[in-house]
């Protein structure tokens, strides 16, 4: 369960942009949410497509293109140094291609994943020491490599770094370190990805004439995928990028891209930022995550159709693999909190295991986030070495959590919402203790999710979602609108593909609406014929035949009645209290159930044959006349005293009622005796 929040509206500011700049009303009002609201800040939200600001705003571009352009002028031998994500990748390509272009003797370099990990290493520099290289060029990555770039210059190896990443203080001795995060810079867009920095060294590159909208249409494909796969807000300049780009692609002439395009199964499909993200960055990520980075550099430079389609289904393959080794550690998560539960009652939650790939433990932290609502950190053992990965809920700095554990690990790093680090295993278990006991010393906050607005049902039409199309291109920072449909009378639940997905009917005031709910079940959807809900739903247009529809997507779904702070509030304390910590005797009390509390729940759950859904949707089964920490708190007790059995899984939960023959004790549960202690 998440907790529901409805974005602020000024409703007369709203009402001014839409007056003054002659506006949609729903756009003038997502604007205004957004904080877009000058003419300025509109105007390129809405109709900048080219304009980017000069290279030279950046510290150090200067030098960086001087050093740059007397390697190409002096036939020096130059490398790309990339990384293998898809930021990396792109970057490399973007680089790499370019400079060839213009005659400059280069290669690349992508380090392995798996036996190189991230960013420069002494290894590979040797290597590319006795190639003969002269000057290195580092894309998305560099700036936190002192001693690698102190031992190229040892070996009369120069290196430009360009990167987008925070420095940690002290800045390499390079020849320029090209860094919007770097103190001294005075850039003011400062949330490019390694690929828009490494554009914005091709426009300094081009010099006093560069002519931006070309460098756009032959370089915006590549930047749109990297600048998407790194997840950077889709605000100023990044949204030039992606707008662009997203253009270049439906038109393609890189055969690699095409062939990419077709064998995720986008051809002829429009293209968007989200399809983009969830169908081709994959693809380009699980060649890294499984050790072959390379492959992806060379797909994005072939011109041999042939070459691009086998290494674009080599690439599907990777992918599929991917997928596969992410469902078996999800299972063995799942295995895990069956027979450990109290592992997901801590605030962070902190799982290993042995021998998982450690190229995907961090989608998994992120499912597991999802899922729980809390951070999460997941962890593979490879004998006595440990390494990790997590990912965290708004609001809370995962990385400063680590940071506080900085004696325990041999290295971490990352930002507020992920972290990557890497341990002794034998230090797991006390890192898990200390990192928790540094939850409990800041305020954890919910996880949350952001309603853009409520919306009548009634408003609903193709007019209204073609409006929408102008804010596009959807990702971070600009968010694909999330709208709120309160106190919705379920009327029907229709199950679909095998009950993979369910579609909901819903009315309200006389307006039908028919929405999706994908990847849900009837096993899993504990609502029954009704029942009134909330939905938060995205709106997305169909065209079929010349006419267009309206689907609904609902993305989360509560009873009306639910009041998510509340619930999850209560089950906070009751995580609390079994983690044995300091409590007062109102919240307490707030988790102690009575005698008449045990009666009512376990009659629902004899009536309805047991439950098995998640244990959250509780209390509105029973009226909310029982607060969850009590509902929690009861069943613990009948668990431990053989009245039900209780299995929590991943998605949901089951509880089955056990036969019993006599009268049982309910004060003798320790869970019982323990809170009656403290309360008295």
């Amino acid at each position: 369960m998440k907790l529901w929040t409805v974005a602020p509206l000024d409703k007369g500011e709203a009402t001014s942009i839409q007056t003054n700049y002659k506006l949609p009303g729903i756009i003038a009002m997502l604007l205004q949410i957004r904080n877009i609201t000058t003419f300025e800040e509109i105007d390129d939200f809405l109709n900048n497509d080219s304009r980017i600001a000069s290279p030279f705003e950046i510290k150090d571009m200067d030098k960086a293109c001087e050093r740059v352009r007397s390697a190409i002028d002096n036939d020096e031998f130059i490398c790309v140094y990339g990384d293998y994500d898809a930021d990396g990748v792109t970057s490399t390509a973007l680089l790499y291609s370019y400079l060839e272009a213009v005659g400059a003797n280069v290669m690349y370099y992508i380090p392995s994943r798996e036996t190189e990990g991230y960013g420069m290493n002494t290894a590979a520099i040797d290597a590319l020491h006795q190639k003969g290289v002269n000057l290195i060029v580092t894309v998305d990555n560099g700036v936190a490599a002192i001693e690698e770039i102190r031992h190229a210059k040892s070996l009369g190896i120069d290196t430009v770094v360009t990167d987008h990443h925070m420095p940690l203080g002290e800045l390499p001795d390079a020849c320029a370190v090209v860094d919007l995060h770097r103190p001294d810079c005075p850039s003011r867009f400062k949330q490019l990805s390694g690929v828009g920095v490494a554009f914005k060294l091709i426009m300094a590159l081009e010099g006093e004439y560069c002519d931006v909208d070309s460098l756009l249409d032959n370089y915006a494909d590549l930047l749109s995928i990297g600048t998407i796969g790194d997840i950077v807000d889709l605000r100023g300049e990044n949204r030039v990028f992606v707008k662009r780009g997203l253009q270049s692609l439906m038109n393609t002439d890189r055969a690699g891209i095409h062939a990419l395009i077709k064998n995720s199964g986008l051809e002829g499909k429009q293209l968007t930022a989200g399809n983009v993200s969830f169908t081709l960055v994959p693809r380009i990520n699980a060649v890294g995550r499984l050790g072959l980075s390379g492959k992806s550099v060379d797909l994005l430079l072939t011109e041999n159709m042939a070459e691009a389609n086998k290494i674009a289904q080599a690439m599907g393959n990777d992918n599929t693999e991917r997928q596969q080794i992410e469902k078996d550690i999800i299972q063995k998560i799942d295995e895990e909190i069956t027979r450990n539960p109290s592992r997901v009652l801590d605030k962070i939650i902190v799982i290993d295991g042995e021998g998982w790939h450690q190229g995907v433990v961090g989608i998994v932290a992120s499912r597991i986030k999802d899922i729980y609502g809390k951070p999460s950190i997941i962890i593979t053992r490879d004998g006595e070495l440990a390494k990790g990965s997590g990912r965290s809920i708004d609001g809370f700095a995962l990385c400063d959590a680590v940071a506080a554990c900085a004696d325990l690990l041999t290295h971490y790093g990352g930002h507020p919402m992920a972290v990557g680090l890497s341990m002794n295993s034998d230090n797991i278990e006390l890192f898990r203790k200390r990192i928790n006991e540094y939850a409990d010393s800041v305020e954890m906050p919910f996880d949350t999710l952001k309603i853009a607005c409520k919306l009548n049902p009634a408003l609903i039409s193709a007019e209204l979602v073609s409006e929408l199309a102008v804010l596009q291109p959807y990702g971070a920072g600009n968010p694909t609108p999330l709208f709120g449909f309160y106190n919705m009378l379920l009327t029907n639940i229709i199950p679909l593909t095998n009950n993979k997905h369910l579609r909901l009917v819903l009315s309200r005031g006389g307006v039908t609406l028919s929405a999706m709910l994908f990847f849900t079940s009837t096993h899993e959807f504990p609502y029954e014929k009704g029942a009134l809900l909330d939905i938060a739903a995205t709106l997305e247009l169909n065209e079929y035949n010349g006419s267009k529809s309206v689907s609904v997507v609902i993305k989360d779904v509560k009873a009306h009645d639910d009041d998510p702070r509340r619930i999850l509030a209560s089950g906070r304390i009751f995580e609390a209290f079994c983690r044995g910590s300091m409590l007062s005797r109102t919240q307490l009390l707030s988790i102690l159930p009575e005698r008449d509390d045990f009666a009512q729940l376990y009659r629902y759950l004899r009536e309805k044959g047991g439950y098995h859904y998640r244990i959250e949707t509780l209390p509105g089964k029973l009226g909310y006349r029982l607060s969850y920490g009590k509902i929690r708190s009861a069943l613990e007790a009948m668990n431990e005293l053989g009245l039900i059995e209780i299995h929590e899984g991943l998605k949901r939960s089951k509880i089955t009622l056990k036969n019993v023959f006599g009268k049982v004790d309910l004060e003798s549960a320790s869970i019982i005796r323990k809170l009656r202690e403290v309360t008295r």
